[in-house]
């Protein structure tokens, strides 16, 4: 038990640190437009998708590796990557490094992910597998919620206007690595000392075994073969990309959007949305645990897919006030959602759970082809033509919750008392 719950909270910090680096790319898009000079948000657009594309480049590699060395030393791997990539950009920050670095960190968190899930499920155990998802997904808000807070932090402490040398150690550190013109920068050296941190513990720790089972093993190529002739993989697959698509289409440019339709300054308001938005997925993690707890899964997909397209329409439609609660309230309402996916996803199969988690996690990729579309479409028409296809990405999510008979549905209680006699 104890193996199990130090393995637990391993978990949960390896998700705070990927969680903490993924999620800040909304408040910096108007910031890298602006410095870089950049001509369309298709170019700006290219960076989360430089970055997520590394996981369909990994995520299957990923589970190859894991079964052929072990869990540690693909750890290890995992928050290198992203270490290098974090130095690389730090050190010399213009567009085109900024692309190669994202794509870096991407292979590492790729790596992450997909030996997370595998082992999330075993920890947890197959029938609390949605609860303990659900617990990762609260502590990734968090996480996620306190990064664009830091961004505005940084922006402010190192800006000309208020920084005084002498005054404050972290910042003098800082200043006198960042570009004067480039304070975001910055955050890069941020995330380098937080992955070093990581690299340490992976290090000198000593993690306790865990035994997977052969089904929930990556396995051969043959396992894949097997699995890739299910629709039900493909219809998943497509669920994950979706919700992926929906999250990172919403946070990405929820701060443009706020700045080019109601002049709100990105780097204060906009920032603080953002983080909202991740902050109110926080708390939608703490309602989605107890409501995992009664209520079937599949009906709070429905429910939550139902209202994420109503505040989505809001939030395009309507004024600035109700844009700046609409946005955030979103991450309320989709906090559950890749939880409920992957749980019914891997609850469906009757083997081959690791591989089908790599296959998962390589839907992952629906953060570059989400952002990207968003991006092009908006080019040729406007933001808020291209921010209209999330509604086709939550109109999908919601629909597996109509379809989808899991061979093992998610464990709740009944709260009415049982009569005596």
């Amino acid at each position: 038990m104890q193996k199990r719950y130090l393995s637990l909270v391993a978990i949960m910090m390896f998700w705070f640190t990927i969680s903490f680096i993924t999620n800040i790319l909304g408040p910096l898009i108007p910031d890298i437009i602006d410095n870089f000079q950049l001509k369309d948000l298709a170019m700006a657009g290219f960076i989360p998708t430089s970055f997520f594309l590394a996981y369909a480049v990994m995520s299957i590699p990923a589970g190859l590796l894991i079964d052929r060395y072990g869990e540690k030393p693909v750890l290890f791997a995992g928050f290198s990557m992203p270490f290098i990539g974090s130095i690389l950009f730090a050190c010399m920050p213009c567009y085109g490094v900024l692309l190669a670095s994202s794509f870096i960190i991407g292979l590492g968190m790729a790596m992450l992910q997909t030996v997370i899930n595998p082992l999330q499920r075993v920890v947890g155990g197959e029938e609390n597998y949605a609860f303990v998802a659900e617990l990762a997904q609260f502590v990734f808000g968090a996480a996620s919620f306190v990064s664009p807070l830091v961004y505005a932090w940084l922006i402010h402490a190192l800006s000309p206007e208020v920084y005084v040398a002498g005054q404050n150690a972290l910042l003098d550190i800082l200043a006198s690595v960042t570009p004067l013109e480039l304070p975001w920068v910055a955050l890069y050296w941020v995330f380098t000392a937080i992955l070093a941190v990581m690299l340490v513990i992976v290090a000198i720790a000593r993690f306790p075994h865990i035994e997977l089972r052969d089904d929930e093993r990556s396995g051969s190529s043959a396992s894949y073969f097997s699995l890739f002739r299910q629709w039900y993989v493909w219809l998943f697959f497509l669920g994950i990309f979706c919700y992926v698509a929906t999250e990172q289409g919403t946070s990405v440019f929820m701060s443009t959007f706020l700045e080019r339709y109601h002049d709100i300054d990105p780097r204060t308001v906009g920032a603080k949305c953002v983080s909202w938005f991740w902050g109110s997925m926080t708390l939608g993690c703490i309602v989605g645990m107890i409501a995992l707890k009664l209520v079937d899964s599949r009906r709070l997909l429905q429910v939550s897919g139902i209202l994420s397209i109503a505040l989505l329409a809001s939030a395009l439609f309507g004024t600035a006030s109700v844009a700046t609660v609409a946005f955030p309230a979103i991450g309320f309402c989709i906090s559950m959602m890749y939880s409920i996916v992957f749980s019914l996803a891997l609850n469906t199969a009757t083997a081959y759970h690791g591989s089908f988690a790599g296959i998962l996690c390589t839907g992952i990729v629906g953060g570059a082809g989400g952002p990207l579309l968003i991006s092009l479409l908006a080019d040729m028409t406007s933001l808020r033509t291209g921010m209209c296809l999330i509604f086709l990405f939550m109109g999908y999510i919601t629909f597996i919750g109509f379809w989808a008979h899991p061979l093992v549905a998610n464990k709740t209680i009944s709260l009415r008392k049982k009569g005596k006699g």
